[in-house]
């Protein structure tokens, strides 16, 4: 995949943030694995960058964790070596934040003085400022959620909402760097799969608002067993819950079953989905994207079986079997994602203009050299 001269870097740095971004998710799995979240209990954009240097600041900082519900419910037994501990996830989750900060927007100022942008790029590049910013202010509202009253975590709602806004930023950042390099020769018209390819991110976002929700609410553990739940395909209060439909984003057995339901579904539509695009006239990069949704979607759902399995096996501090499978499982997740966001990309519902009238009646360009057009 060549691009210009211009557009090169652009499309590096961009790269460089999906690493980030992909790398800020782990680290927020982790977080809430080793139940860190709340160990910083204030938002210092600034002075929060340091970690305390001192004996004294390491006692304030565990002070103020000391008043916090969390401590004083779930983690009265800590000392100061395990505030550490928890205090570190949480600080260099931050800390990760700032440094995609800063690698966004000094390169962003560096390349505007180079005018390495076209007039076309700016605005979306903007956009992801702000969807940057806006993820940061998500991860506050949500560790505050755990702050007050008797809250010993974060609410799985506000989980979901950080969670999602962050798999959101990776989708538009990869978007921005599939434009800048992926040439139009490797596109392919196809609007009845580029449509069904929408539908299955579509209901990928909603299994991994989930996702998100069953972390939340530790549903894993609430039905340790596969391919039943506790004994029933179809848990018997899922239709006389007293709940109502809140039930399904409250109740940890209800949001366990939808998340496995979408699972299914989503496996059944993505082999669909590998039939149709396998019978499709192919270029060769849509001839190796087409089977990577299947490896991921095959593998997140073994993940997914693991994940529920060794939940049994869960020890209050200790990182152990379910903990892997659980990190393993999120981030297939974003791989599984991004693969269906190259597919989105490569497939259209109408040929690209070509430079030059060498657009094929397929709606390809050819192999001759067509300048890219480098817009978002």
């Amino acid at each position: 995949m060549k691009t210009s001269r211009s557009s090169r870097p652009v499309a590096v740095w961009l790269l460089v943030g999906v690493f980030m971004i992909m790398v800020q998710i782990v680290l927020g799995g982790i977080t809430r694995l080793t139940g860190s979240g709340l160990s910083i209990t204030e938002w210092d954009v600034i002075t929060g960058t340091l970690p305390p240097l001192n004996e004294t600041q390491w006692l304030a900082e565990f002070d103020k964790y000391r008043q916090t519900p969390q401590f004083r419910l779930l983690n009265f037994d800590f000392g100061l070596g395990d505030f550490k501990f928890i205090y570190f996830w949480e600080w260099f989750h931050r800390l990760w934040a700032r440094l995609i900060g800063v690698v966004f927007a000094i390169p962003f100022l560096i390349f505007l003085a180079q005018r390495r942008f076209s007039k076309e790029m700016v605005r979306p590049l903007v956009v992801l400022f702000i969807l940057g910013a806006l993820q940061g202010a998500v991860g506050w509202i949500m560790v505050a959620s755990g702050l007050t009253g008797d809250a010993v975590y974060v609410k799985p709602t506000r989980l979901a909402a950080h969670f999602v806004l962050a798999l959101v930023l990776l989708f538009y950042t990869f978007w921005a760097a599939l434009k800048l390099l992926v040439p139009q020769r490797q596109l392919v018209v196809a609007p009845r799969l580029k449509n069904f390819t929408v539908a299955i991110i579509a209901l990928l976002f909603v299994q991994l608002v989930y996702g998100a929700l069953m972390a939340g609410h530790k549903a894993a553990s609430a039905a340790p067993t596969w391919p039943d739940i506790n004994g029933s395909f179809i848990p018997d209060y899922i239709f006389i819950n007293p709940h109502g439909l809140i039930g399904f984003i409250d109740d940890p057995i209800m949001v366990h079953f939808v998340h496995r339901s979408l699972a299914y579904l989503l496996v059944a539509l993505i082999v669909a989905w590998t039939v149709q695009a396998w019978k499709q006239r192919a270029t060769p990069l849509f001839a190796t994207v087409r089977w990577l949704p299947l490896i991921f979607a095959l593998l997140q759902t073994t993940l997914g079986v693991l994940t529920v399995l060794t939940s049994i096996g869960i020890s209050a501090g200790k990182w152990n079997a379910f903990e892997w499978m659980a990190q393993l499982h999120q981030v297939v997740s974003f791989f599984l994602l991004m693969s269906l966001a190259m597919a989105a990309y490569v497939l259209r519902k109408k040929p690209v203009a070509a430079v030059g009238g060498l657009a094929t009646p397929s709606g390809l360009t050819t192999n001759s050299a067509v300048p890219q057009q480098h817009t978002f």
